[in-house]
């Protein structure tokens, strides 16, 4: 058919052909999505199952609720079944799945007033939890009510309680009645008075609100709620009720960890996937995860032998460990018991990185033409014009050079070198170089050099990968894809990768990282027994409140934070160097043999030179040396050494360029 012949074909024939498609399309995928929901509804027959995560390996490695104890019917107290029917859906053994009757109560409420109003019935509940997220949309209510519909045709009525008594999540991470039950009373379910029952069944309407840990006033005035309904229903005497109402329930004190071996990086990985799919548990559902359990042992050992040998009360640590080439998180430690605080601070803590920050001013100074040994001069009298007056930054050491290189600066973690290297950038560049690392919301002030603003452990080690990758940052990813029962792929996390620094920049910071740890402020690595190619950077705020050790191989990005949850000293000279160091060399000592640290490879377009290790120009006889890296429009350095001494020529050679040295000062 020719193109005229097209043009020719009414509007309206367009219309009906595109609805037919629409519709046949739908119609196709109605069927398929049923038939694969009821085969799963079907299978409930065998009971549920459970959400599994497994590690990088493909090893099964813990379930999503692994605190759920699942109960027959008949070991679970009757009162809390009449409870949850009167109070949730007294209808349940009339109706089909869906309540028209509650339905349609629930729309004309919505639509009379701004409030909400829900209409699901304890199946519409069961199906939204086994299979469904909790956002509030009109296409899942439909999914919804599918569902509720083929829980009733294949499941009788006592299953489909059964199966939602063991299911419903009733606050402090708990699902199930069995084990609130448990963890509430130190009772079985089966065992639950009036007056309990009543109490857990009033939970189910708003977990956060009504829990007794922690609104014990809201849920006994919930449970009276509980107890009227229950006699309105005839399910309880009004003697029954005013008894039950003066019963006096002893609550057990919130349960700690179950399992705190692994914790922090097992409740991230939960978060991870509630933060996609709510708190529901999905049926016999795999994760599949980027952790590695062994390496979250040596992790864990870590942090806890460096706490121990501080023996400060009180004090925590956290400690993030991923893959800077694809941002896959290996470990994650958040604190220094999981079943004594659960909060974790490798991912919610924001503390001030302190000069564990510099290293994104020195990248961006040599992004801007500078190279390893351009010097910073003035550093005796920097005085910085502030807000608040004139601020000069401090340094630990009284008897500081005026003239420093950006190596030599980096190495010994000079303050006025920083500060002055940022007013040289612009602080905008600094800012917006962070910022494209994941290392956000920096302030716009002097003292951004010296890491002033707040960020978290995950986020600075995240942007520390950029050093070892050549140049890319990397989104950290603990979960890969996610399989729903029948093994089809419903959520997959790729690498993300951008290219934020050259390959020549990055490598020479490297470079100037890797000199930190042989002989600057994280020489203490060495000491400490760690071997092969690494690098990183150490990190202290004042009067030592936050400690920090950001370090790195080719195959490894490691971060280390100590400190008190509520900022205060951690002991005299608490530096990076002396608190969380030793906790870095640990760790990487111990996973050394899965991850060996092998050489940085320099890329194209660099070019070396020789160079006195001590001087940073051109050596002499008997200078130590290192190879130094250039860029591009770098300056290389064309004086010879003025420390050592080297040979009667390379002294004469010297004098001759000093003399015309001399001569250019004076003219110019």
């Amino acid at each position: 058919m020719r193109l005229s012949d097209f043009r020719q074909v009414p509007l309206r024939q367009w219309a009906v052909v595109l609805t037919g498609t629409v519709v046949i399309v739908s119609v196709v995928w109605m069927v398929v999505w049923t038939g694969r929901h009821a085969w799963s509804v079907y299978q409930l027959n065998r009971g549920v199952g459970d959400t599994t995560f497994y590690d990088a390996a493909g090893r099964p490695w813990f379930r999503l609720d692994e605190q759920r104890r699942d109960v027959p019917i008949s070991r679970i107290a009757t009162y809390f079944k009449d409870a949850v029917i009167a109070v949730e859906d007294h209808r349940f053994y009339l109706h089909p799945g869906i309540d028209p009757t509650a339905l349609t109560r629930a729309l004309v409420t919505n639509l009379r007033s701004d409030s909400t109003q829900g209409g699901s019935t304890i199946t519409q509940q069961l199906a939204r939890t086994l299979y469904l997220s909790n956002t509030r949309t009109y296409g899942r209510k439909v999914k919804e009510a599918a569902l509720a519909v083929m829980l009733e045709v294949f499941l009788s009525k006592n299953e489909i309680l059964e199966l939602y008594f063991n299911r419903v999540y009733l606050s402090g991470g708990i699902y199930g009645v069995e084990t609130m039950s448990q963890k509430l009373l130190r009772k079985p379910a089966s065992d639950l008075t009036l007056a309990e029952a009543a109490l857990i069944a009033g939970i189910i309407r708003a977990p956060a609100t009504y829990s007794p840990w922690s609104h014990l006033d809201a849920s006994r005035r919930r449970m009276f709620v509980v107890l009227q309904r229950m006699r309105e229903e005839d399910k309880i005497t009004p003697e029954q009720e005013q008894a039950a109402r003066r019963d006096r329930i002893r609550i057990q004190p919130p349960p700690s960890a179950a399992n705190a071996k692994h914790g922090y990086a097992r409740e991230y990985l939960r978060q991870q996937f509630r933060n996609v799919y709510g708190g529901d548990n999905p049926p016999d559902w795999k994760v599949q995860t980027t952790f590695v359990p062994e390496v979250q042992d040596a992790a864990e050992v870590a942090v806890r032998n460096g706490l121990q040998r501080l023996g400060i009360k009180g004090l925590q640590a956290a400690l993030v460990a991923m893959e800077p080439q694809t941002g896959n998180l290996i470990a994650m430690v958040g604190g220094s018991d999981f079943a004594a605080s659960p909060f974790n601070r490798a991912v919610r803590s924001r503390r001030q990185p302190g000069s564990a920050f510099k290293p994104f001013v020195y990248a961006a100074a040599l992004e801007r033409g500078l190279s390893p040994v351009s010097t910073i001069t003035g550093l005796r009298q920097v005085a910085i014009e502030a807000p608040e007056g004139v601020w000069i930054p401090r340094d630990e050491r009284a008897d500081e050079q005026d003239e420093m290189t950006l190596r030599e600066a980096l190495l010994e973690s000079n303050n006025a070198a920083a500060v002055l290297l940022q007013q040289q950038v612009g602080s905008g560049q600094v800012l917006r170089l962070a910022g494209d690392l994941g290392v956000r919301d920096q302030p716009d002030v002097p003292s951004l050099a010296l890491g002033s603003g707040l960020v978290t452990p995950l986020d600075l080690t995240a942007a520390y990968a950029v050093f070892p990758t050549l140049g890319f940052s990397v989104q950290p990813r603990g979960i890969v894809s996610v399989f729903d029962g029948e093994g089809d792929v419903v959520h997959q996390v790729h690498t993300e990768r951008e290219q934020i620094l050259s390959e020549q920049v990055a490598f020479q910071m490297v470079t100037m990282l890797q000199d930190v740890v042989d002989r600057g402020t994280g020489a203490g690595a060495r000491r400490a027994g760690v071997r092969g190619h690494v690098a990183g950077k150490t990190g202290s705020t004042n009067d030592y409140r936050d400690a920090w050790f950001v370090g790195f191989s080719s195959k490894l990005v490691v971060g280390v934070w100590v400190g008190f949850d509520q900022p205060e000293r951690i002991m005299a000279a608490g530096s990076g160097a002396h608190v969380a160091l030793p906790i870095w060399s640990d760790f990487m000592r111990r996973v050394a043999r899965r991850f060996p640290p092998e050489p940085f490879e320099a890329p194209a377009g660099l070019q070396t030179e020789e160079l006195c290790r001590v001087s940073y120009h051109r050596p002499l006889d008997g200078c130590p040396t290192y190879i130094e890296h250039f860029k591009d429009g770098d300056e290389i350095p064309s004086r010879l050494c003025t420390i050592h001494s080297g040979s009667l020529k390379q002294r004469a050679q010297r004098a001759i360029q000093g003399f015309f040295g001399a001569l250019r000062r004076v003219f110019d």
